[in-house]
């Protein structure tokens, strides 16, 4: 992230209107420097806000349908996609104090103005900060229009401390003379002040002196603004510097940037490769572009990844249109991704699954990308069906389904894939607890695999349809079926099928009072699996199950265990209902084991996780809501009404790392973390990204290191600078003391 120049009397008039407006938008054309202010304002603002600041970035989106999903996916709530996640978005914010970040509106300005109004109408304590090229025009708005930075004359011109400064990370040992300052305040009067064009510009100083690139430059607008109209003559500059950029790049530049506008986020080398390299752009090519790329500031590098911003791609995707390769590029992305995701399928069994499945959490706007070309080209089904894996260790079943649905509709004729499909719409309809549709589903499911000649695919059918009979409430049937399956699948199956079939056998015994059944069940996936693999999700769910288990047998110490070893295997992937499953579970075991202080406060714990998914305790099944309930009479008896309510209390506000810390201990509170301390008031979280700073990170390498998502990385580094009080990354190092931290890669521009 490069430093922030000037925008004073913005930021202190968003500072006022934030303390009696529950609306803002920011517009202005694009590259003015709308997002930019949007964050610094908000980071100033998160001091005053009980629940901080949350920032959605819409740039991506393709449909309007999408939006409380994107909007869901930034307040951190788990799987939430149509009507449920629009409530899940409402229920949240409703209670809350926080500032909501809507970025880049002006693709789908009504279907933002209706989530706004609804959002501001329901929750008191919200406010929203939007960016946009156009108001959303309903009655809450108030409209701050960002112009140009300063151009007065001298050497206080923010322009000019925008382009001297960008100068100087373009080229170290540059010194401008006084001439040479006045033609630099010249250009950056030609380019009316605008941020992006002033960037694009200082970075040429690599290659001309600033005499000759002031020349180049008034030459290259003459020819790019002929014949246009003089209506809009800011949008015209900034349309001009970057065709002006797109002049000075090479062919094969020129080739490249068209090529990687088809990526919906950002891509690291490896997917560049698979999707832009071909006998017009060999591979020696290809990174050659790329680099020149990045040193004309057209890609931004952070890290192994890179990305483009908003007008930049779109320009992009315009040469490409222009080119007629876009169907081309378009199927070598859904390819090269339907080849990470059945890589993923392969290696899903293994010590590898974390990783990889992190490894696609990087890649999930190329992912939906993807779908969406796939969907608009009536080639969707295979490319669903082979998301099951990122799905399943994501907790997304809501998405799954949606995409699953519509491939299913899309291509009716029974095929592999599409039983594949069946298998995995199956599968998430149960997790979900929905059983009308697990039933139809598995009803289908088993009609078109036994028109296929394939035992395995036979096999999984029968599996699913018992999962389906166990949410119905049938036991028997569902015991019986699974026990068809595991004969079938232990002849032609792999062994994540067999491990898979027994896992849900073991569940189906343990939600029905048959604990050393259900053992047996678990103990034969776990030797399956091996104890010592660090694969996380059957693993996770065979330990929590086994901890009902040995809680239906009356042994809460080996619960306990089991249940601490479900918790860190789940965490491991942030699978947030395994998580809560697991507090409730260790809830349970504490409290068989005298532990009420512990338990009261893991149940707080579990409280603020089940009310962020949206869902009931216990999966909703009959028979482990009494053993809920049991428990909860016992903490009552043994703590009384009001002492339980304030431990609980107490355990649904503390943060996320530190209850599971606790959970994993065998402690009776847990520690207590100072939030506050100096510098800047920086709390934990803040002291700790600040560090990785310091240690030369960029914000990608503090995400993955942290396990938070990268745009929460970004917020937490505008908040430090924010409460630092400077201006960019390099000056945080001697603020903040750093601990014995691996350096990183250079700095991000």
């Amino acid at each position: 992230m490069t430093s922030f120049v000037g925008r004073g009397g913005e930021l202190a008039q968003l500072a006022q209107l934030f303390r009696r407006a529950r609306l803002v938008t920011l517009v202005g054309p694009g590259g003015v420097g709308k997002t930019r202010l949007a964050l610094r304002a908000a980071a100033q603002a998160a001091p005053t806000l009980a629940d901080g600041v949350r920032l959605a970035e819409l740039s991506g989106l393709r449909g309007p349908e999408r939006l409380p999903e994107v909007v869901a996916d930034a307040l951190e709530l788990p799987d939430r996609r149509g009507p449920s996640g629009f409530e899940a978005v409402v229920n949240y914010v409703a209670e809350r104090e926080l500032l909501l970040v809507l970025d880049t509106c002006e693709h789908m300005v009504d279907t933002c103005a209706l989530l706004v109004g609804v959002l501001l109408a329901q929750a008191p304590g919200l406010r929203i900060l939007t960016t946009s090229r156009q108001p959303l025009g309903i009655p809450a708005e108030h409209v701050v229009p960002v112009r140009p930075l300063g151009l007065a004359e001298g050497e206080t011109s923010e322009a000019l401390q925008l382009f001297e400064q960008r100068a100087a990370s373009a080229v170290p040992s540059l010194s401008f003379t006084a001439e040479e300052r006045r033609l630099a305040a010249t250009l950056c009067r030609r380019l009316d002040g605008i941020p992006l064009a002033i960037e694009l510009a200082a970075v040429r100083l690599r290659a001309l002196p600033i005499g000759v690139l002031a020349a180049r430059l008034t030459e290259s607008f003459t020819v790019l603004n002929a014949g246009r109209s003089p209506a809009l003559p800011r949008h015209q500059n900034i349309a001009a510097t970057i065709g002006w950029s797109h002049q000075l790049c090479s062919p094969d530049e020129r080739l490249l940037w068209a090529r990687l506008s088809v990526f919906g986020g950002d891509f690291d080398l490896p997917a560049v490769d698979a999707v832009c390299t071909d006998a017009q752009l060999p591979a020696g090519s290809v990174v050659d572009s790329l680099v020149g790329l990045v040193d004309k500031s057209v890609l931004l590098r952070q890290g192994d990844r890179y990305r483009f911003l908003d007008v930049i791609r779109d320009f992009g995707g315009r040469r490409l249109e222009e080119t007629g390769e876009t169907g081309v590029l378009r199927r070598r992305l859904i390819a090269y991704f339907h080849a990470r995701l059945r890589d993923f399928e392969e290696r899903f069994f293994t010590s590898e699954q974390v990783s990889l499945h992190k490894a696609l959490l990087a890649e999930h706007r190329n992912l939906t990308a993807a779908l969406e070309y796939a969907d608009a080209d009536g080639t969707l089904l295979p490319l669903a069906a082979a998301m099951w894996p990122y799905r399943l260790c994501a907790g997304r079943p809501a998405e799954a389904r949606y995409w699953m649905d519509r491939a299913l509709d899309q291509q009716p004729e029974v095929s592999e894939d599409r039983v594949k499909a069946l298998v995995w719409a199956t599968t998430f309809a149960v997790i979900q607890g929905d059983a009308e549709a697990a039933h139809r589903l598995a009803a289908v499911l088993q009609e078109q695999a036994a028109q296929l000649d394939d035992p395995r695919l036979q096999g999984l059918a029968l599996m699913c349809h018992g999962m389906a009979w166990a949410l119905a409430g049938e036991p028997q049937e569902a015991v019986a079926q699974l026990r068809l399956s595991l004969d079938r699948l232990r002849k032609y199956g792999t062994d994540l099928d067999v491990a898979l079939a027994n896992l849900r056998l073991g569940i189906v015994h343990a939600l029905h009072d048959r604990p050393e059944a259900a053992v047996g069940a678990f103990e034969t996936v776990l030797r399956l699996n091996g104890e010592d693999s660090s694969e996380s999700y059957v693993q996770g769910h065979a330990h929590g199950f086994l901890a009902v288990a040995h809680l239906q047998a009356g042994r809460p110490a080996d619960a306990e265990h089991a249940a601490r070893r479900a918790l860190a295997l789940h965490d491991r992937r942030a699978d947030v209902l395994g998580v809560a499953l697991s507090l409730d579970f260790l809830v349970w075991a504490a409290t068989g084991l005298g532990r009420h202080q512990r338990a009261a406060l893991l149940l707080g714990g579990a409280d603020a996780l089940f009310q962020l998914l949206g869902r009931g305790r216990a999966l909703d099944n009959a028979r482990l809501l009494r053993v809920h309930e049991r428990a909860l009479s016992e903490l009552d008896r043994a703590m009384g009404g009001q002492l339980l309510h304030q431990v609980r209390r107490t355990g649904a506000s503390l943060p996320h790392e530190q209850i599971v810390d606790f959970a994993l201990s065998d402690e009776t509170a847990p520690r207590v973390q100072e939030e506050t301390p100096a510098p800047g008031g920086l709390t934990r979280r803040e002291r700790e990204v600040a560090a990785l700073v310091a240690g030369g990170m960029t914000n990608r390498e503090i995400a993955e290191r942290l396990v938070i998502s990268k745009r929460t990385a970004d917020t937490h580094v505008e908040h430090i600078l924010a409460k630092l009080g400077v201006s960019s990354r390099a000056q945080i190092a001697p603020l903040v003391p750093t601990t014995d931290l691996t350096r990183g890669p250079e700095e991000e521009r």
